[in-house]
């Protein structure tokens, strides 16, 4: 397949890079490729909302930016911050022409009920009660049925990018798209693009729990790494501290931080309300501060879980602003506005990923990166709730301008180059797509990762775990050799590759900040 763009991954990055393009340059094909079905993304699963200043009497840029800097503990880049929060009310309007609704004091017109969320010292939240992804989400798909020059290919999984060293000796210059797989023919298909677009999402699934969906396995950041791009600040992953700690329907689900930010209390297995003795900011402390507290709580009680407390606010809270949360509680026999509710961290966001600069571009020509599967320095240490949507659309905005540039006809790869380029070989021995031995691999990563690299590590640990992920290297590259290529290999292939970097990393620092944290450093 040939194509003018390839966008990998279909969440509000890529989906919204590629109806802002087709809008700018309606000659373009564009072929956004989607690992599951599109609505299947780590936006869907976004509770809270987008973090932009909107009322400007009680709040500013100002005030963002600080709160930006407080949550990265010092490591964001200030020019990034800056540009994103300055941003975020363009990128909203363009949200909303795309038919995403959010909620608006009642009796007013375009006024927003806005939220509060841990570490904002302002209420800025834009939301969809608590299903503010889902919304975005279905808006955009719903866009990108107008537009006859975006091509959509759902259930294909990225192989690997295509660069170079595919078919030269020379070292690797450009990205000329990528290989990836049909995960219902398991044929692998060759896309050539002039620019190449990673927006894959996170790796929470390199960890047991974790509030991302089963596809979020690091294929976008693991194909970068295999391509040497350069990977930075993977070492940073952010814990979400409020995951219900009963599976519903067999998968973790996210409590909001807008159910803390609405005044709910964290208490531990005495009911003491224990925030307070961490931090002045109680409930609303960051994300890396809450969780950790958390995690000493379990840890020191030796339970499972600690409970958030709803049963002071009015019942109309939960109705009203988070049913779908009722709603899974309710599922698992937790009554929310009478019961406490048993809540444990889970792995949630990437602060590092892909090195990108303010204009997306890695440090491979042709190839870009927007979304959590890149570094922008907007996070630094630890990410400031709601801000991940905001930076989605910022670099997917800023993405388009470069593509626009890089277009421009002097850098485009002529045809009989790209016709040079191979089809996949590879080998032809099946193995059942939902082979046992691959998913007792993948469980087996998960908990080398959750054991010795999660919230806690220690430089023993993280030791034992580069040890013990060496055996799940070579496994993974024994069944990737012999074998026909199946989703499952390659996902626990990228899941080994991310594991092996957050671990190096990981190694390497020199201090805790944010959600790093070495026990042998405190």
């Amino acid at each position: 397949m040939q194509c003018d763009v390839l966008v990998i991954g279909s969440g509000i990055a890529g989906l919204s890079y590629a109806l802002e393009l087709a809008l700018e340059a309606p000659n373009l094909k564009i072929v956004v490729l989607s690992k599951r079905d599109v609505l299947e993304s780590n936006t869907r699963y976004a509770q809270g909302g987008i973090a932009v200043v909107q009322d400007f009497t009680r709040d500013s840029f100002e005030k963002h930016v600080q709160d930006t800097l407080r949550a990265g503990d010092g490591l964001c880049n200030p020019e990034v911050v800056n540009h994103v929060v300055k941003e975020g009310p363009s990128r909203l309007r363009q949200l909303i022409t795309w038919g995403t609704r959010f909620d608006e004091v009642e009796g007013s017109h375009r006024q927003f009920e806005l939220g509060k969320e841990g570490g904002h010292s302002a209420h800025r939240i834009v939301h969809h009660k608590d299903r503010s992804g889902h919304e975005i989400q279905q808006s955009l798909i719903n866009q990108l049925e107008t537009f006859g020059n975006i091509v959509l290919l759902e259930n294909h999984i990225l192989v690997d990018l295509i660069t170079d060293h595919h078919h030269s000796q020379e070292p690797l210059k450009r990205c000329y798209g990528a290989y990836v797989l049909s995960k219902e023919s398991l044929r692998i298909l060759k896309i050539n693009a002039q620019v190449t677009v990673l927006s894959t999402g996170g790796a929470g699934q390199v960890y047991d729990y974790s509030t991302n969906p089963e596809s979020a396995t690091g294929d976008g950041i693991a194909a970068a790494y295999r391509a040497k791009i350069r990977i930075k600040n993977l070492h940073f992953v952010q814990f979400h501290p409020t995951a219900l700690a009963i599976k519903v329907d067999g998968s973790p689900f996210l409590i909001s931080e807008a159910v803390r930010g609405a005044g709910a209390y964290l208490r531990n297995e005495q009911g003491e309300r224990f925030m307070f003795n961490y931090d002045s900011r109680g409930e609303l402390a960051s994300r890396d501060i809450v969780a950790r507290a958390i995690e000493i709580e379990i840890q020191k009680q030796n339970v499972p879980h600690v409970f958030l407390d709803v049963s002071h606010l009015p019942k109309a809270t939960m109705d009203d602003s988070f049913p779908t949360i009722r709603d899974a509680c309710l599922k698992v026999g937790i009554r929310p506005t009478e019961d406490w509710i048993p809540v444990r961290p889970a792995a949630h966001y990437f602060c590092g990923g892909i090195d990108v600069n303010l204009n997306a571009e890695t440090s491979l020509q042709g190839l870009l990166a927007i979304g959590e599967c890149s570094h922008t320095g907007l996070h630094g240490a630890n990410r400031l709730a709601s801000n991940s949507l905001l930076e989605a659309l910022v670099y997917a905005h800023a993405a388009v301008t470069t593509t626009l540039d890089q277009l421009k006809q002097e850098n485009i790869t002529p045809k009989d180059y790209l016709d040079a380029i191979p089809q996949w070989s590879h080998a032809t021995s099946i193995i059942d797509k939902d082979s046992e031995e691959v998913q007792t691999l993948k469980h087996e990563v998960q908990q080398v990762m959750s054991r010795n690299a999660a919230i806690f590590k220690s430089t023993s640990g993280l030791k034992q775990a580069e040890q013990e992920l060496e055996y799940y290297y070579l496994k993974a590259k024994a069944l990737y050799n012999s074998k026909k290529l199946t989703p499952q290999v390659l996902e626990l292939r990228n899941m080994v590759n991310v594991g092996y970097l957050i671990i190096k990393q990981s190694q390497q620092a020199t201090e805790n900040r944010g959600g790093f944290y070495n026990k042998d450093y405190a």
